[in-house]
């Protein structure tokens, strides 16, 4: 019990120097690139409730350890010397149990028909799966240096299968770099299409950092150190680096926070022994981004002063009339003030925090944000009997609905290529809730980031003409980091909307990897040097665990490779496979991002053949595993399928831009000479969703099921001049059919 309140008592104290850490960094100006980073990656509202409960746990644990190991002299797990009673008193005191604690879903109508914010009881035999603030999922168990806790490459001198693991910044610096004046362009892909990519990624999964930026044990800040010690994990500088000279220098880097159930809590929880990450968004493809994955984030984001179901807009700006996002909290500095502060901009609030990254990502969050409320002001003169409630959750149904096309039918084919289509996504058939649809480690460590490979180095901005805009020009992509005055003063999200359309996506090829502004200038301050995103990402994946490169080749049924020639037969690239070798002496220590963004790519597609497999594999999932996908038959009717499939994001961008002519296919790179107008491309019609009145002899329809209205308790009326004959109160069943049938009247009956 000592230690517990001990443990309480250092993690509380390192949150508020945290905190208030941040809070004067901001507000004196002395902003550093990693406060930039930590910034969106920070817990709050539930997830912070988790990590805050995991953080309570494993420190507790930490100084037992300790203290048993101070008395007897030798290494002695924790968890041997208590019992199963002292383990859940533990977890019942830190708030481990409430985080793990079984849950039971309701079956009524409202949870058949529409989503919950978290994504709880998507899946009603694993309520859990795919929810918001649960463990990714591992589909190979994770490969620590303790084979638990300790990440890969954390102790200098050990070597793994029989080799020293490279620097993460030596494998960036040799491997990765290319200046941006020698960026190849994609001539077939917009940069729209990669920026999608970011966008759907803020759908799937966030992996929030440890809310601490200095050690629990001794109070060391990981910015002032370059100390080595949990949740501190920093990127050393090899020698003769090319852009930091100080040696002794280092790129701070912080583990992601762990979660309950996991690490040596493993005799009580199902027997996980090794420690786990947190996913703190909705696995499920379900427009998380634009609605939050917390009900507090949901309730924050809606305009609550009317009865409209309509989101939050901007009340200070608006973008030539139409609407932008709402702002955080202005009471305080924050960093899209600090890039700017004579402007006094705030970041914008979104469903995902990161939404005032870069200009693109802001872009599309503004779009899709005017969408719901265009939809919600259309379905509410459709059916004016509904209340706000329903408005809200049929529109945020539909834009869920647009995420799974889009991504689905335009995306993901360009990406993987017609083969892993064929072999993945085949045409869908039905729900299966076998399926676990939570997002892998890998996937979300690893291997979406292959879009980082994709991006240009320059935020685009073009006039109505789509050339280089003449008042506000193309910037570099750093210029663009975190300022939200950019997108208000600066011709609103128009001129970045085209820029996308109108431009390629850089074309990831082998010695051509990652642009200077991604891996030298990310979240460049004015004090210190930017930070290195393909460090990052192999920081990250040895953070978390992530098995080397063969283990995923035999995972996928590929070949592995055992020497340099099998390597330089694999990537074609005798000279890549060579410069591999040398830093990490064996294909199966690769760090899985490097290899995977160097392999060859696919026919018809932007990844190579193991992304290619595991992409595949993970939007399969997504798919069969989530019961409210939008082709099963249980969710649209088939009018509002067949509606839905003529959704396009060329038409979205017509509908909340003041762009009169784009691509008909947003994702192809083309000559605005081909562009067609807005007129060209067919509206969405909402006329499937207009809920008709029901006749006196509709009582049979509604109970074999062809009534798609199914609310908790309905209402109904007879039209004036009519008199109700029986009860006005129906009760609607989990498969969707009435208890009872409707009111009969001698007239028209309508639905309240």
């Amino acid at each position: 019990m000592s230690s517990v309140k001990e443990a309480m008592r250092l993690v509380d104290g390192a949150y508020k120097y945290t905190r208030d850490t941040n809070k004067q960094r901001l507000n004196n100006g002395t902003v550093i690139p990693s406060d930039l980073l930590s910034y969106f990656k920070q817990p709050v509202a539930e997830t912070r409730t988790a990590i805050r409960a995991a953080d309570y746990m494993f420190t507790t644990l930490d100084l037992i350890h300790s203290k048993v190991h101070h008395r007897y002299k030798r290494s002695i797990n924790a968890t041997d010397l208590l019992s199963q009673s002292d383990l859940a008193t533990i977890a019942n005191i830190t708030g481990c149990e409430a985080q793990t604690r079984p849950l039971t879903c309701s079956n009524d109508c409202w949870s058949n028909q529409y989503r919950t914010i978290t994504g709880v009881c998507n899946n009603r035999q694993n309520p859990r799966s795919g929810a918001a603030n649960t463990p990714f999922a591992r589909w190979l168990p994770p490969k620590y240096e303790d084979g638990f806790f300790l990440p890969l490459g954390w102790t200098a001198g050990i070597n793994v299968s029989g080799f020293p693991l490279p620097l993460v910044r030596e494998v960036s610096n040799k491997i990765a770099h290319v200046s941006n004046r020698d960026v190849q362009p994609d001539r077939e892909l917009s940069h729209a299409f990669i920026q999608w990519g970011q966008w759907i990624d803020h759908d799937l999964d966030f992996t929030p950092e440890s809310a601490s930026i200095k050690t629990f044990s001794d109070g060391i800040d990981c910015h002032s150190s370059c100390i080595q010690r949990n949740p501190c994990f920093p990127i050393k500088v090899p020698q003769n680096d090319s852009r930091i000279k100080n040696p002794n220098e280092c790129i701070p880097f912080f583990r992601s926070s762990p979660v309950c159930g996991s690490g040596l809590l493993g005799s009580m929880f199902g027997g996980v022994t090794r420690r786990e990450q947190m996913n703190s968004l909705t696995a499920y493809v379900d427009a998380s981004m634009v609605y939050g994955s917390s009900n507090d984030k949901a309730n924050r984001l809606r305009d609550l002063t009317t009865d409209l179901g309509l989101l939050r807009i901007n009340r200070n700006f608006t973008d030539n009339g139409m609407a932008f996002l709402p702002f955080g909290n202005v009471q305080h500095m924050d960093p899209c003030i600090s890039t700017r502060r004579s402007s006094g901009i705030p970041c914008f609030i979104a469903g995902d925090n990161r939404v005032s990254e870069n200009p693109g990502l802001t872009s599309f969050h503004t779009l899709f944000v005017r969408e719901h409320n265009r939809l919600a002001t259309e379905l509410k003169k459709l059916n004016p009997h509904w209340s706000g409630e329903i408005i809200y959750q049929e529109t945020r149904k539909i834009l869920g609905a647009y995420m799974q096309k889009i991504t689905y039918q335009d995306f993901l084919p360009r990406v993987i290529g017609p083969e892993a289509m064929r072999t993945h996504l085949p045409t869908y058939k039905d729900y299966d809730d076998s399926v676990d649809a939570s997002i892998a480690n890998v996937f979300a460590t690893a291997v979406f980031r292959f879009g980082h490979s994709m991006f240009q180095p320059f935020v685009f901005r073009s006039n109505e003409t789509f050339q280089d805009h003449p008042r506000f020009p193309t910037i570099l992509l750093h210029e663009g980091f975190f300022t939200s005055w950019r997108v208000i003063e600066e011709g609103g999200v128009d001129p970045i909307v085209r820029g996308l359309l109108s431009n390629p996506s850089k074309r990831n090829v082998q010695n051509n990897i990652m642009n200077e502004e991604l891996r030298d200038r990310l979240f460049e301050s004015i004090n210190r040097l930017g930070l290195d995103l393909a460090a990052l990402n192999l920081q990250r994946s040895r953070d978390h665990g992530i098995p080397g490169y063969n283990e995923w080749r035999k995972f996928c049924n590929l070949s592995q490779p055992r020497s340099l020639s099998d390597l330089a037969t694999v990537l074609n690239n005798t000279d890549l496979a060579r410069k591999l070798m040398e830093l990490y002496g064996t294909p199966d220590n690769i760090d899985i991002w490097i290899a995977g963004v160097s392999e060859p790519l696919v026919n018809g597609g932007r990844v190579g053949p193991l992304f290619a497999c595991l992409i595949g594999l993970q939007f399969k999932r997504l798919r069969n595993g989530d019961r409210f996908w939008w082709e099963n038959i249980d969710v649209f009717t088939s009018q509002q399928r067949d509606t839905l499939q003529q959704s396009t994001l060329s038409r979205i961008i017509c509908d909340n831009t003041r762009i009169n002519t784009v691509p008909r296919d947003a994702f192809i790179f083309q000559s605005p000479q081909n562009y067609v107008k807005c007129s060209d491309i067919p509206r969405f019609n909402l006329n499937a969703w207009k809920e008709e009145d029901l006749p006196c002899g509709a009582p049979p329809a509604i109970a074999n099921g062809s009534f798609t209205r199914c609310k908790l308790f309905v209402r109904y009326i007879c039209s004036p001049g009519f008199t109700i004959m029986s009860s006005d109160t129906i009760i609607c069943q989990s498969n969707r059919q009435w208890d009872r049938s409707p009111p009969t009247c001698t007239g028209t009956i309508n639905l309240l």
